[in-house]
């Protein structure tokens, strides 16, 4: 037996839409980010969850309660973990995306994200944009290792074999985890989209993790 963790990205927020970065800033869910969430639960609701987890942001809290009502569990809300927050981007957090990225990558050629995440892989592109954040603050792969992966393999550890799992988290952080453990038939330059499904199935000890799919808006979850 296995135990199957069901990532979902947080709906469309405001800064989603008007394109701009968003990390431990936040702002709420747009009406689309709404139905974004609620169509991520009725996707999901032929799977009943043992356990649900959200990263403390509300952005995606929010979104855990949303699919947990279309769900068949009794879960009413998802547990809060600071684990399964977004990346900080420190000085960046706010700016246009585009411009960003471009400032941060175009020296070197890569002058939009999926550029940087397909030439560094995510944990590099962490690394870059940690290195020209004149603050400090952004966060680095080592970083996002630290926070993430403890809490992943603790989430894991406390369910029971065949136990599924949903965590509502964001973008970034998402496709940094998928990174991690995936095979060479995902690209996760691909871009993410909001109240989309990645899966992870891992073993009880949480020493044996693979990707099912990543970034699935279909209704063969």
């Amino acid at each position: 037996m296995m135990i199957n963790i069901y990532l979902v990205r947080h709906g469309q927020t405001y800064l989603n839409k008007y394109n701009r970065i968003q990390g431990i800033a936040n702002a709420p869910l747009t009406e689309k980010g709404i139905a974004d969430a609620i169509d991520a639960g009725k996707r999901l609701s032929s799977i009943t969850f043992n356990h649900a987890y959200s990263s403390d942001m509300p952005r995606a809290f929010d979104t855990g309660k949303y699919v947990l009502q279309q769900n068949p569990s009794d879960i009413e809300e998802p547990i809060a973990d600071k684990a399964f927050r977004e990346e900080n981007f420190g000085y960046f957090e706010g700016n246009d995306s585009e411009a960003a990225w471009h400032q941060i990558g175009g020296p070197d050629g890569m002058d939009n994200y999926a550029k940087m995440i397909s030439k560094l892989g995510m944990g590099g592109t962490a690394d870059l944009i940690a290195a020209h954040d004149p603050y400090g603050d952004a966060e680095n792969n080592q970083d996002l290792l630290n926070r993430f992966i403890p809490g992943l393999k603790k989430v894991i550890q406390n369910a029971n074999d065949g136990d599924n799992i949903m965590i509502a988290a964001h973008g970034t952080i998402i496709r940094w985890a998928v990174d991690q453990f995936k095979d060479d038939t995902i690209d996760v330059s691909e871009p993410i989209e909001n109240g989309s499904v990645s899966k992870l199935v891992s073993n009880a000890d949480a020493s044996e993790i693979s990707v099912e799919y990543y970034n699935n808006l279909s209704e063969n979850v």
